[in-house]
């Protein structure tokens, strides 16, 4: 240990200088982190917002979502907030882009002034969307949310100094865009040479270019692009109807220096293109795609590219119609089809139905039974009969001079003849059996009036011979009585 210490010992004041250069070196790395690390922190700006703009059902909430990349489709009411997740790949830096969605009714646009003040404004960015399945409402939905956009600016009461600048800045950006092909890797827009000036040399501004400057970005967003095919197939939509209302949108977006893309969340078109668009005019990006203008449902315009020549090409496939012709002219609501009367008709339960089937059944009057005069051979429950039972002659078990009278003309053929042959038989049992001729027998019953009345007179009692020719005859008459059932009934005297 002493060696060591001796080693140590005499050069104990230029270790300790050493070690004061070293601390002060990691120091130094220390800070230079520090700074990276802060400086990293806040390459990507916080902040910047994006405001949407719409009609109900446009999808506002649905595109947004996607890029979000969640799941859900739930539509908020009144003003709606989202954010969108911005990575810079290069920079290895990650913010929050703030996403504003107004409520499609004019009802809630006061909110903006929780969305938009004077001081985030210029960290803003608009997006209008337009809803292709309804191409009649594209160009007044347009015009309605960039006027409530005008208004809310105008209320921020900012300095007209302040808004000037901004507005040059958009004329700026517009009048230096470029191919993406001949831009620089380090940036997205590619400025003239400037021979030692600060200013680039830019070309003037259209007739119609940036008359309504807003003084920030604005995006135009056309959704639903796949109902194209629905368009043409159920409303005979042709080319030049969709060269017709591109050329209405790129009008618009010429006037407000605004891009205009078309997109389709149902097919996941162009929303890549969407995003990487946005964050291009927002944090600056490195964005290299060109317009697109050959597919009438993927069309992509930048702000700067078009003008009014190239707008002029849609107008050569015009034939009905004049370019300046009034939208709504052309493009007209198609009628409505008349379903109101076309109500929902839910099937009732089976039991139900058989229910009220029932009850109407029982509330019903009864079928009336025909009588002798509809058939003559059908009593009154309805049952047939057979021919020769009926019409039978009235005859009662009571006194033998009654047994034969006149039938009731109220009451029906078939109950008469059924009860004079009841009362015959009954009679007949009534009566004790006994030898032939004897009280009791059967010839004692009521089987004429005549020979019982003689029997009775004369105290001779009817042999069965006489009982056989009374029943052969009353057999004739009941007979004959039913071949003339419609013939009013016999009087006593015929009887």
């Amino acid at each position: 240990m002493a060696p060591v210490l001796e080693k140590q010992l005499p050069g104990a004041a230029g270790a300790g200088d050493n070690n004061n250069e070293e601390e002060e070196g990691q120091n130094l790395w220390t800070s230079i982190l520090s700074e990276v690390s802060t400086r990293s922190s806040s390459k990507l700006p916080s902040g910047k917002n994006i405001l949407i703009f719409g009609e109900d059902g446009s999808g506002k909430t649905a595109l947004m979502s996607k890029l979000q990349g969640a799941d859900h489709n739930k539509r908020g009411r009144g003003l709606e907030y989202l954010y969108l997740n911005v990575h810079d790949e290069d920079r290895d830096d990650l913010t929050r882009c703030n996403v504003w969605i107004l409520d499609g009714d004019l009802y809630h646009k006061g909110l903006l002034k929780f969305a938009v003040s004077a001081q985030s404004l210029p960290d803003c960015l608009a997006v209008f969307v337009a809803d292709m399945s309804r191409p009649w409402t594209i160009m007044e939905s347009l015009q309605k949310w960039a006027s409530v956009l005008r208004d809310h600016v105008d209320k921020l009461k900012i300095p007209p100094e302040d808004m000037r600048e901004m507005e040059q800045k958009m004329v700026k950006a517009f009048q230096e865009y470029t191919e993406p092909e001949d831009a620089t890797p380090s940036s997205p827009q590619r400025r003239a040479p400037t021979a030692g000036e600060d200013e680039a040399v830019v070309l003037p501004l259209g007739d119609n270019a940036l008359t309504h400057n807003l003084g920030i970005p604005v995006l135009i967003v056309c959704t639903k692009c796949d109902a194209v095919g629905v368009l043409e197939k159920e409303h005979d939509y042709r080319e030049e109807h969709f060269d017709f209302i591109q050329s209405h949108i790129r009008q618009f977006c010429l006037q407000y220096g605004a891009g205009l893309i078309y997109t389709s969340v149902k097919e996941e078109k162009n929303l890549d293109l969407l995003y990487k668009y946005l964050v291009h005019k927002i944090y600056e990006f490195q964005f290299t795609t060109p317009a697109l203008v050959v597919e009438k449902d993927a069309v992509f315009i930048p702000s700067g590219w078009d003008n009014e020549k190239k707008i002029g090409i849609l107008h050569e496939n015009l034939t009905t119609v004049r370019p300046e012709d009034p939208f709504e002219d052309f493009i007209t609501k198609p009628p409505v089809r008349k379903l109101v009367h076309d109500k929902e008709i839910n099937a009732e339960d089976e039991q139900v139905f058989l229910m009220k089937q029932q009850s109407l059944l029982a509330k019903q009057p009864a079928t009336p039974t025909r009588g002798a005069t509809e058939s003559p051979g059908r009593t009154a429950s309805g049952s047939p009969r057979p021919a020769g039972r009926a019409g039978q002659p009235n005859v009662t078990s009571g006194s033998p001079m009654t047994a034969v009278k006149k039938p009731d003309p109220n009451m029906k053929a078939g109950a008469a003849n059924e009860g004079v042959l009841a009362n015959f038989f009954n009679s007949l049992l009534s009566k004790k059996t006994g030898a032939p001729g004897s009280p009791g027998s059967p010839g004692s019953g009521a089987v004429g009036a005549g020979v019982q009345g003689s029997a009775k007179k004369t105290g001779q009692k009817p042999g069965l011979n006489d009982v056989q020719a009374e029943l052969d005859r009353m057999t004739r008459k009941q007979d004959s009585m039913v071949s003339a059932n419609n013939i009013p009934p016999p009087t006593e005297n015929e009887a």
